[in-house]
Formats: C-alpha cells, structure tokens, sequence
C-alpha cells in the first residue's frame, strides 16, 4: 500500500475508534473523554505504524517529551527521528476539545 492510501486507511481505523469510544463513554466527563481520546487514537496509530512501517520512525503530539524541541527518542529501541529515512508526524486527536 502506497503512503497516502496507508495514512488515509490509518486516519479511518483512528476514527472509527474515536467515535466508538464516544458512543462508549458519551459527553458526560469531557476531560475524561479527551484523555481517552488521545490515549486511544495515539496507541493505535503507534501500533499500526510498528506493524506496517517498522523502519519508520514517529514524533506523535502524545509522545512524552515530543512537545521539547529537539526531545530524545522516547524508548530504547525506537527509531531515531534525526536519522531516519521517514518520519511519520501525528497529532492523533486534532482538536480534542471540539471531539469532547
């Protein structure tokens, strides 16, 4: 699968998950719903990405530390950014208050 078509299938599984947790939890707790959301749509674009693109590397607006310029890699055994061929940058819940 080519890049384009693997985000755009990535960014509809991310989703269809997102709306699956707020038909779950609905819009009682917002702030609950937020963390939730990023927590959710983060992980399983992390885990599609090693699945798929394990040469690849990720800066992710959730990641610890990814807010820093120039953070280090977040664990052992990632993917250096600096030296990679490619590197996927995502915000996995873009615009989590309107989502809330």
């Amino acid at each position: 699968m080519i890049d384009g078509a693997f985000a755009r299938w990535l960014a509809a599984q991310a989703g269809q998950a997102l709306l699956g947790l707020r038909a779950e939890l609905g819009f009682a707790d917002p702030g609950a719903l937020k963390s939730a959301g990023d927590k959710v749509s983060h992980d399983l674009i992390r885990t599609e990405l090693a699945k798929w693109r394990p040469g690849d590397a990720v800066l992710s607006e959730e990641d610890e530390g990814s807010r820093l310029a120039g953070a280090a890699e977040v664990s052992a055994g990632t993917v250096s950014r600096l030296t990679a061929d490619r590197v996927w940058i995502i915000d996995p819940l873009d615009g989590t208050r309107e989502f809330s």
